[in-house]
């Protein structure tokens, strides 16, 4: 209903309310206006009659018209769309590559440790349980929430560095027990659990895609991304310009990769 009025909506919207917005915030000292919209990365991959995806209507067919917008813009897209064989065209509409925010690491490409991705997530525990109390005093009341740090800290490593993740172990260790501080033991039982949860997903042909992350530690094509990260059984890591792909550490658990 709308689609044919599209223009003058755009139109609209930048004289009406962006540009006032903007010659006000500049008065106030302000460079102009940056408008963030978020969400949309979780757009259902429908197709539609066109033979199009959802997203790539949005962001690339019509593309254009979202850069009609008078103001500094940043959008949220689907990755599927980085995996597919319309980035090329999505870089041309926006004239700019799609940056990507990926998981903390907790250990490198080769497998070994990273301690400053595991201190990052410990310092976002200890925040959310010591609101305003600075990283040097909070690591010091860790056992007042952890049986010891080791337990925190696996808690950190096994999250893979998603932290909608480990917020949500956190909170299902949190309804286990009635009681601080959380034990390793209730940490084991909710990691088996939630491997658990997650393994009875997984296909036959998702555990051989799953070996060959576990040792190659790359992903290509639309398919792959819709069948392991799109499901959270692997995720992406970038640090000092090297990305490179792994298991769900949760995933990493199961018999089936041992």
């Amino acid at each position: 209903y709308l689609e044919p009025h599209t223009n003058r909506l755009l139109e609209a919207i930048n004289k009406e309310v962006l540009e006032p917005a903007t010659e006000k915030l500049k008065w106030q000292g302000k460079k102009g206006l940056v408008v963030i919209v978020d969400n949309l990365e979780k757009l259902h991959n429908s197709v539609k009659p066109s033979g199009s995806s959802q997203a790539e209507y949005l962001f690339v067919d019509r593309g254009e018209q979202l850069k009609q917008l008078n103001c500094h813009l940043v959008y949220t897209i689907p990755l599927v769309l980085i995996f597919s064989n319309v980035l090329g065209r999505l870089t041309d509409r926006f004239g700019v590559d799609p940056k990507v925010l990926p998981m903390v690491p907790v250990q490198l490409r080769d497998s070994s440790q990273f301690p400053k991705g595991i201190t990052l997530l410990q310092q976002m525990v200890m925040a959310r349980a010591f609101p305003g109390v600075s990283w040097e005093g909070s690591r010091n009341l860790i056992t007042r929430v952890f049986d010891s740090p080791e337990t925190l800290e696996q808690l950190c490593r096994v999250s893979g560095g998603h932290v909608r993740s480990l917020l949500m172990l956190l909170q299902t260790c949190l309804q286990k027990t009635d009681y601080l501080p959380l034990s390793r033991d209730c940490l084991g039982s909710v990691i088996r659990q939630r491997c658990n949860t997650l393994k009875n997903t997984v296909t036959d042909d998702e555990w051989d895609l799953l070996h060959q992350v576990a040792q190659e530690k790359s992903l290509r094509g639309e398919e792959r991304y819709q069948s392991l990260i799109h499901s959270m059984f692997v995720f992406e890591y970038r640090y000092q310009d090297e990305l490179w792909f792994d298991v769900n550490p949760i995933l990493a658990e199961a018999k089936e990769l041992q």
